[in-house]
């Protein structure tokens, strides 16, 4: 039996959701982002004992079609902003392309689901890796803003305190936690 699941961004929450799957008593045949398979069959309190475990780990199972649509999307964003090569020039034609419905569609979908617009989650995204590479003290604010497909420091700049209210500089000086890419 196939099962969506809403939250999954990283290989430690397919490791929770197979330990969610056992101790729920079901045995997983594969578990991938935003999706698991069982050998077995759920029943009403099978999938009430589920859905209660999975949101102890801040999960939820997917139950409609626009939901599954808005969890395909947030996938391909984050992969989007994290994967550089030829994609991360057009996010409308590489969603098109990843997922095979219109932006227009996906756009609406995902702004009425989500309460922003797909341009302002890529935007979060990104800032939020930008966050991650600055706490890692490796890199100069050039390298990245080279790394993450900014055209200018000047545009990171920007685009990071439009989102943080504060500048690179700035929020390495108050060391601000970071957030999780599924609460971005």
């Amino acid at each position: 039996m196939e099962i969506l699941i809403k939250g999954m961004v990283c290989h430690h929450c397919v490791e929770a959701v197979e330990r969610v799957l056992r101790s729920a008593g079901l045995t997983p045949v594969s578990v991938t982002l935003g999706r698991a398979e069982v050998k077995q069959q759920l029943d009403g309190l099978a999938t009430m004992m589920l859905d209660r475990l999975l949101e102890n780990e801040g999960f939820t199972r997917i139950l409609d079609a626009d939901s599954l649509l808005v969890e395909k999307i947030k996938r391909a964003v984050i992969e989007h902003v994290r994967q550089p090569g030829e994609c991360r020039l057009n996010l409308s034609a590489c969603l098109e392309r990843h997922i095979g419905a219109t932006y227009d569609t996906m756009s609406r979908v995902f702004s009425a689901h989500e309460g922003r617009t797909l341009e302002k989650y890529q935007m979060a995204q990104r800032v939020e890796w930008v966050k991650e590479l600055l706490g890692y003290g490796q890199y100069t604010i050039s390298e990245i803003a080279d790394m993450t497909g900014y055209s200018s420091t000047a545009h990171l700049s920007r685009q990071f305190k439009s989102v943080t209210g504060l500048t690179p500089t700035e929020y390495l000086r108050t060391s601000m936690e970071r957030r999780g890419l599924n609460e971005v």
